[in-house]
């Protein structure tokens, strides 16, 4: 934050959260035909989203950005094996480690979500003015900056608990 910027009070965070949680739960009630199709569950989504954004993982990283036991990965690992999404192999570095990484299909299966979110998105813009358009697109360009600005400190935690 530079020196003229204000820190936001707990009310506006409050307020503008509140915003997001509306429209994400109205795009949720929208997707959720095409999410069925895919048949994942939140939990696989979210461990697919790791591996395609992160690369291979140890398992033991993949257990620990997660927040899940290693059993419960190991669990979870199973099952997107079995699905085809993801892939396990021995560490070349150390072979007592196990690697997680995605399978040409589960990458394919991120990226009709990404094509599903990307045309979602695309349909909803052309309802919007133009000149909303500008400032839509100044606010992404915000929210872009600070999750580069976050990224960049080490071992972050939010208030969830979730390490960036």
């Amino acid at each position: 934050m530079t020196p003229h910027q204000r820190q936001p009070s707990e009310a506006d965070l409050h307020r503008v959260v509140g915003v997001f949680e509306t429209l994400m739960q109205r795009l949720m009630a929208t997707h959720v035909p095409e999410l069925a199709a895919v048949e994942m569950t939140m939990s696989q989504t979210k461990a697919m989203y790791l591996v395609i954004a992160a690369g291979p993982l140890r398992m033991s990283e993949f257990a620990s950005r997660l927040g899940v036991s290693n059993s419960t990965a190991t669990g979870q690992v199973d099952r997107l094996v079995e699905l085809g999404l993801l892939e396990r192999h021995e560490d070349v570095a150390d072979r007592r480690q196990v690697v997680v990484s995605a399978t040409p299909h589960g990458a394919e299966i991120l990226e009709r979500f990404r094509e599903l979110n990307s045309r979602r998105l695309r349909e909803m813009l052309a309802h919007i003015d133009s000149a909303d358009l500008t400032v839509i697109e100044r606010a992404l360009l915000i929210l872009d900056a600070a999750v580069l600005a976050e990224a960049s400190q080490p071992n972050v935690t939010t208030t969830e608990g979730i390490r960036s």
